[in-house]
């Protein structure tokens, strides 16, 4: 009677693991491919390219009318031997991402706050979602801090981050997405920033 009740254990358990394991393979990961920062006229720009594909759970929530958010941030940190590195320059910026069934488009909002709260919010409307998920990953001149902020006797790092933002989600789906890696669509890269070449 054990050795049955201890078989049918082991075989539901590799069922399940069965089950589950197509759906982590086909969660591809989220990397940054390209991340130039240069010093212009206008200040700190940052330039820069994320890769990730939208699992199916997020693209069928797209197509029911499910926003989603995406937030990019960019960090500048002066190196500081005694103590944790100063943060001296941070820059946010935060795109939604809906589909609109009755004109069958892709509508992109940027803001450099979170978008439902006051402030300017560019829009975009796309065709389809290759191109409006396009616009998401490039970064393109993006100016992250003024000259003055920077000290060029003292050596500083940029740190970019690009996230999906599940807290501005429905709380059904925030509840459903807390620990499904399908959810996860985050990455991060620092590097030097190099004064003399930029100039």
């Amino acid at each position: 009677m054990l050795e049955r009740a201890a078989f049918a254990c082991a075989f539901v358990f590799f069922l399940l693991a069965t089950a589950l394991a197509p759906a982590r393979a086909d969660v591809g990961a989220t990397e940054i491919t390209h991340m130039q920062v240069e010093r212009g006229d206008e200040g700190i720009l940052l330039s820069a390219t994320v890769k990730f594909d939208l699992p199916p759970v997020i693209e069928d929530a797209l197509a029911k009318g499910i926003p989603m958010y995406f937030v990019a941030e960019a960090a500048i940190y002066r190196d500081r031997w005694y103590w944790y590195d100063k943060r001296v320059s941070y820059a946010a910026r935060h795109m939604r991402l809906a589909f609109q069934p009755l004109t069958r488009r892709w509508r992109l909002q940027v803001s450099p706050n979170p978008i439902g709260n006051s402030g300017m919010v560019l829009g975009q409307m796309f065709d389809t979602h290759q191109e409006a998920l396009a616009a998401i990953q490039r970064t393109s001149r993006w100016r992250i801090a003024d000259n003055s902020t920077i000290d060029p006797d003292s050596t500083q790092t940029v740190e970019f981050r690009f996230r999906l933002d599940v807290s501005q989600l429905p709380r059904p789906f925030q509840i459903g997405a807390v620990g499904q890696s399908e959810w996860n669509i985050n990455a991060a890269r620092a590097q030097r920033l190099e004064l003399d070449a930029a100039r």
